[in-house]
């Protein structure tokens, strides 16, 4: 089944040729079937590829999805054009307003990990967020920065900067192998990792309640589940394409940061050589299973979804 997407959006072109199947609004709206709806709060930078990498992974299940795309409300971002995130986008304020609800929202990371959380610009706003998707979301994975903020909303558990960017491919040891979440993984997978900050596995597991899925014992945590929020928490991006890094790496060189090539990521560790991808598998896998939990257990009437 399809991802629905309004067809000016640039993800609806993209996916198109890469053989996702994508479907228009107005012909979702005349099949009688009820939608698996999921937002996106998308915090980072680069909206357009960030929303088309999510995108691909939502739409590769056999469910159909709606997909709408959400902002913070004051925020706004610099490097995205404001007739893009007038057309495709809406604030938060008004998607809390009209009282819908979401069977899945995916809440993204952001380049603020350096700030204290208390100094983002739009924190206040951010814990509203956290808070409806109580009552207003079934499901809600928090990715990077997002689900560092939400475990430390909720938990207290803190980020830690790091001495250097942990950057590069990392394996991840697979740490529940029944759970319905790494349905199909492997022991172990690799997954990309870009970040300033950690979190520590013995501060999650001072939480009662919290369950580890994935971790490393080079960049720690990385995959956590919530029961109790109905959440999920990944600290690292499955979601990247096989070029980001190298994007990075080539960014901040020619910025003149001082940078190391990411590890484990060009053949032979050459820069000079094109990356292969190593977790587009498992981040289907992941992806897919969580839409699939979230078909077996959310209500079919959305009005019920957080009583």
């Amino acid at each position: 089944m399809p991802i629905t997407l309004p067809e000016t959006l640039p993800a609806y072109d993209v996916l198109s040729a890469e053989g996702v199947m994508v479907m228009g609004e107005g012909r979702a709206a005349r099949q009688d079937i009820r939608q698996i709806r999921i937002g996106l709060l998308n915090l980072m930078p680069k909206k357009i590829q960030t929303e088309t990498q999510f995108a691909r992974l939502i739409g590769a299940t056999p469910l159909q999805i709606d997909f709408h795309l959400i902002r913070m409300t004051e925020h706004q971002t610099k490097n995205t054009a404001a007739a893009h995130m007038e057309q495709f986008y809406r604030p938060f304020a008004e998607v809390k307003a009209s009282g819908e609800k979401f069977d899945g929202l995916i809440i993204t990371g952001a380049p603020i990990e350096h700030l204290p959380y208390e100094a983002v610009t739009y924190w206040e706003e951010m814990k509203e967020v956290f808070d409806w998707t109580q009552t207003h979301v079934h499901s809600t994975f928090g990715v990077c920065w997002g689900g560092m903020a939400m475990i430390y909303h909720f938990h207290g558990v803190g980020k830690h900067i790091l001495p250097e960017k942990a950057f590069g491919l990392f394996r991840q040891n697979n740490l529940a192998p029944a759970s319905p979440y790494l349905r199909g993984f492997s022991d172990e997978c690799w997954i990309p990792v870009s970040r300033w900050t950690e979190m520590r596995q013995t501060e999650i597991d001072a939480v009662p309640g919290l369950v580890p899925l994935l971790g490393s014992d080079t960049t720690g945590p990385c995959l956590v589940q919530d029961p109790g929020h109905r959440a999920l928490y990944i600290f690292n991006h499955f979601e990247y394409d096989t070029g980001i890094l190298d994007e990075e790496y080539r960014r901040d060189l020619a910025a003149g940061k001082p940078i190391a090539p990411p590890v484990n990521y060009y053949p032979n560790n050459d820069p000079a050589l094109r990356p292969s991808n190593r977790w587009r598998s498992h981040a289907h896998l992941l992806y897919g299973n969580w839409i699939n939990e979230i078909y077996q257990t959310t209500p079919f009437e959305l009005d019920r979804i957080g009583e």
